[in-house]
């Protein structure tokens, strides 16, 4: 299910980013998807859909706006390798 939202935005705020109202709305629409899948509420696919674009291409937007698509840390990664070592020696 699809809903519509209404946004009020004074129009020299388009007028300074030079975009259509068009372009504006799905400017407005895709920032809002990278945000929310940077903070952590919604999934890659589902910020995805949000912003009307496939899955891949939503991850290439994730790196073109420097936005990490993964949370681990190097110390969860260090953890991880270090578990895969002391397994792989048994």
């Amino acid at each position: 299910m699809e809903e519509v939202l209404t946004l009020h935005i004074p129009g020299e705020v388009r007028y300074m980013l030079n975009r259509t109202t068009e372009e504006l709305a799905r400017d407005i629409q895709l920032y809002a998807a990278l945000m929310l899948f940077r903070t952590g509420k919604l999934s890659s696919g589902a910020a995805a859909e949000m912003a009307g674009v496939p899955r891949v291409m939503f991850l290439d937007l994730c790196a073109e706006y420097e936005i990490p698509i993964t949370h681990i840390t190097g110390a969860d990664l260090r953890r991880e390798l270090a578990d895969d070592e002391a397994t792989s020696c048994l």
